[in-house]
C-alpha cells in the first residue's frame, strides 16, 4: 500500500538509529495521555495518516479522534487524543504532525480557492506540482478542501504540452498521432500560449484547450474564438491574489500549482497532558 511505504520512509528518517533522548529518559512501561491541538484556524486533514503513523510505531496506542478530515477547526481546539506508551507517542510525534500540518495547509487553501471558483461556476483543480513521494496525500488534501484533482500520473489522461509540440513539430501533428493510436474515447487536451495556437488546436480537434500563462484579457479573446467548441482550462501564474480575476473570465477549469507547491503548512502541536503511573 502506498501509504504504508510513505510512512515507513518518513519514520526511518527519525528512528532508524533509535531515539537517544526518549529511550534514555523513559522505560517501555511508562504511559501517558497526549493531545494534538490546532494552533491556528484550519481545515483539518491527515487524521487517518496520523493514526497509521502512531500504529506503525506501536499498535497499542489508543487513537481518539475528536474531529474529522474536512472539519473547520478553530485555534485552540483539540483534534485528537492519544493514550499509550510515552516512548511510542514521542517517537511518532513529529512524523504524524508533519503529515497533518502539510495536509491541513493544502486543505485550507483548497477550501478558500474552491469557494472563489464556486462563485463563478469555475472548477478549481490541482496539478502534478506536488511534493515528491507525497502526491497521493497532497491530492487527497485538495479533495478534502473542496477543490478537484487533475491527473495523478502521466497515464491518467492525454495532455499535449509545449515540449510535446516542439518535438512533434506542430500541434496538428501531435494531435493526429495521438488520435490515430488511442481512438475516439479519451479526451485530448492541448496546451496553448496564444490565439494562433488555440486556432490550430481547434482545427486539430482538441477536446480541452489549456490557455497557459495568459492574461485575463487574452483569455477572453481566446474564449470568444473557442466559442464552446472545447473545454477551456486556464493555468500558469494563477495565485490567491489574482484567482478571482481569472474566474471572472468564465472559463471551465483553472488548474493551480499553488494549491500544492507553495502552500504553507498549518500549525498543530502535540502535548503530553497526563502522565499515567
Amino acid at each position: 500500500m502506498i501509504l504504508d511505504k510513505i510512512i515507513e520512509l518518513a519514520l526511518e528518517e527519525d528512528l532508524s538509529l533509535g531515539d537517544i533522548t526518549s529511550d534514555t529518559i523513559f522505560s517501555p512501561e511508562e504511559r501517558a495521555i497526549a493531545a494534538i491541538t490546532a494552533k491556528e484556524d484550519l481545515v483539518l486533514c491527515g487524521m487517518n495518516t496520523a493514526r497509521e503513523v502512531f500504529h506503525a510505531v506501536d499498535e497499542s496506542v489508543i487513537f481518539r479522534p475528536l474531529k474529522k478530515d474536512g472539519d473547520w477547526v478553530k485555534k485552540g481546539e483539540r483534534v485528537l487524543e492519544l493514550e499509550g506508551r510515552v516512548l511510542s507517542i514521542l517517537k511518532a510525534e513529529r512524523t504524524a504532525l508533519n503529515f497533518m500540518q502539510r495536509m491541513s495547509g493544502i486543505a485550507t487553501a483548497s477550501r478558500e480557492y474552491a469557494a472563489i471558483g464556486q462563485k463563478y461556476g469555475v472548477m478549481i483543480v490541482d496539478t502534478r506540482k506536488t511534493q515528491p513521494g507525497l502526491r497521493r496525500l497532497d491530492k487527497y488534501a485538495v479533495r478534502v478542501g473542496g477543490a478537484r484533482n487533475h491527473r495523478i500520473s502521466l497515464a491518467d489522461s492525454v495532455m499535449i504540452k509545449d515540449n510535446h509540440i516542439a518535438a512533434a513539430g506542430s500541434i496538428m501533428r501531435a494531435v493526429k498521432k495521438i488520435k490515430s493510436v488511442i481512438g475516439h474515447t479519451p479526451k485530448v487536451e492541448v496546451e496553448t500560449t496564444n490565439l494562433e495556437e488555440v486556432r490550430e488546436a481547434l482545427s486539430a480537434g482538441a477536446d480541452i484547450i489549456m490557455l497557459d500563462n495568459m492574461t485575463p484579457q487574452e483569455i477572453l479573446t481566446c474564449k470568444k474564438e473557442i466559442a464552446g467548441r472545447a473545454i477551456i482550462e486556464v493555468s500558469g501564474g494563477v495565485n490567491k491574489n489574482n484567482l478571482e480575476s481569472y474566474c471572472q473570465t468564465g472559463v471551465d477549469v483553472i488548474s493551480m500549482g499553488a494549491l500544492t507547491h507553495s502552500v504553507p503548512s498549518k500549525d498543530l502541536s502535540l502535548k503530553i497532558v497526563q502522565y499515567i503511573k
